[in-house]
């Protein structure tokens, strides 16, 4: 009979979590927020639940405006402070942060199994390519740093998705350079994890803070006010669109990640298997990241190929409850995805898809939970299988939307500039690319993308380390990062200088459109 993997029994955990921070709880075992320094206030406290199961994890401390004010005054004169400590020491503090997180390697992994139901061989990239992106950042700082000084204070909004690799990257890249930070836990996932690794770098004598709370009531504190020099925010274009309206006419630093429809274009191509490798690959997470590819446009005269290359992909696909062993000794399965973050994102894929269906889209593949993969009997609301959808109509919302999960549209065009518009569907976004045999094609394509990197015959990614990321139109606003941009994004330079990036009324200079990363080769 199936049954919980013994590594990843939550009691277990949850008494693992505690015992190696207890500074971070309460004598019952409810979770604080790291505020002024010293781990407190449990706040009213929301009903924190996994998505695995649907099982209680317990409370999210979520406090009042006023509390989040007091928490980032704290911190903004904290970050006055860190800005004089030598950078030999900042970097011994990082480095000795990035040996606590690998020493916790393993239960910060099992902790986003349950927080996000991240399969566990995914949880482990997720780590993995924060500490190495770190890393990376540790040994080469002293030259990107060279004449500027810190802005301040970094406030951090981040989705459920990464907490790893892209919020407690950046938060450590933002000390580093002299900053003090302070984060807003993810209300749907991520708070154990964020907790466990916010413990370790404030022992390491790191300048963060972390707080819980609705992010329309904290906004005030945490965006707007004027102790943060620096906003950092990942997240749909929804809020992202309200939070660069009011900093419009602000002189504030910000990095405003958000969402796009990431298109792959297919157009006189024969390399099928190495295609149908990365479309496989791409389903990592149930597609639940801002990089994931989710509209293909295919020439008409490919499809049949297309269709037969394809197929097979979605019924290859694992997915399931990401504890569940035969058993309980066994090591933790090899999917492709779990569950998505909750209930209520399943809810609203089943309404984008069936919205489609009765404006006139063609269902291409309706995948179903498979009874092998979870538990007899256990909350399976949160699960949602792979489909896909050819030619859906403009008038449906998902025709313009990111779905941010498992469904794939499929758009057929006879000529190459339909192609090209239909990839471009959404006026920006952070990744595309294009299948091709021929070069002419592929650099007329790349060139004509409203999307900042671009693959020839491979997918792009977020990247990390030296690697610029970004984006176009309404998929970012505000500075680019990655590699010596992020640190540009967070320091202050000569009093005229132009930051990289997408602002309001800034067209990018030759040399940086010529910088859009474009990788690959027909």
């Amino acid at each position: 009979m199936p049954q919980i993997a013994a590594v990843a029994e939550w009691t277990t955990l949850f008494q693992r979590l505690k015992t190696e921070i207890p500074e971070a709880f309460t004598s019952d075992g409810r979770v604080l927020n790291l505020i002024e320094g010293e781990w407190k206030e449990p706040g009213f406290g929301r009903h924190y639940e996994s998505p695995v199961d649907g099982r209680s994890l317990g409370r999210i401390p979520m406090i009042e405006l006023e509390v989040a004010r007091r928490a980032v005054r704290f911190a903004k004169a904290e970050a006055a402070n860190w800005a004089s400590v030598d950078l030999d020491q900042r970097r011994q503090r990082v480095s000795d942060c990035l040996e606590g997180l690998r020493k916790h390697r393993e239960l910060i992994a099992l902790l986003l199994i349950w927080e996000i139901g991240k399969p566990y061989a995914q949880a482990l990239t997720d780590i993995d390519r924060c500490i190495s992106g770190v890393e990376w950042y540790v040994e080469n700082i002293e030259s990107m740093l060279d004449g500027r000084t810190p802005v301040g204070l970094i406030s951090n909004i981040a989705s459920w998705n990464y907490p790893m690799s892209v919020l407690m990257h950046a938060v450590l890249a933002q000390v580093l350079a002299g900053n003090g930070s302070i984060s807003k836990t993810p209300t749907d996932g991520g708070l154990y994890s964020l907790t466990l690794a916010h413990a370790i770098a404030r022992r390491c004598g790191l300048p963060v803070s972390l707080v819980s709370g609705s992010g329309g009531q904290l906004s005030e504190a945490l965006v707007r006010n004027e102790y943060v020099d620096c906003l950092a925010f990942v997240g749909g274009k929804t809020n992202g669109g309200v939070i660069a309206s009011s900093l419009y006419d602000e002189k504030k630093r910000y990095m405003l990640e958000m969402e796009g429809v990431n298109g792959y274009g297919v157009w006189q191509f024969s390399d099928w298997a190495k295609l149908a490798d990365q479309l496989k690959k791409g389903f990592d997470y149930g597609k639940q990241r801002c990089t994931a590819y989710v509209r293909y446009v295919v020439q008409r005269e490919l499809f049949p190929r297309f269709l037969e290359m394809y197929l097979p992909v979605l019924r290859s696909l694992r997915y399931g409850n990401p504890v569940l062993v035969e058993n309980e000794n066994d090591p933790l399965p090899k999917l492709d995805f779990g569950p998505l973050i909750n209930s209520k994102k399943v809810e609203e894929l089943r309404v984008l898809y069936t919205d489609a269906l009765g404006k006139g889209a063609i269902s291409l593949f309706e995948g179903s939970n498979q009874d092998s993969m979870i538990f007899p009997n256990q909350d399976t609301s949160a699960y949602f299988a792979p489909m896909s959808l050819l030619n859906i109509p403009r008038s449906s919302k998902l025709y313009h939307n990111e779905p941010f999960g498992p469904i794939d549209t499929i758009v057929v065009v006879d000529h190459l500039p339909e192609l090209i518009s239909e990839m471009n569907v959404s006026n920006g976004n952070l990744v595309s690319s294009i299948a091709t045999d021929d070069p002419a094609i592929a650099k007329q394509v790349a060139e004509e993308s409203r999307s900042f990197k671009v693959g020839v015959n491979t997918v792009r990614s977020r990247g990390d380390k030296e690697e610029v990321f970004g984006g176009i139109g309404q998929s970012w606003k505000g500075c680019f990062v990655g590699g010596k941009y992020l640190v540009l994004a967070v320091t202050q330079g000569h009093a005229n200088e132009k930051l990289y990036g997408n602002f309001p009324s800034y067209t990018l200079l030759p040399e940086e459109t010529s910088s859009r990363a474009i990788a690959g080769k027909a």
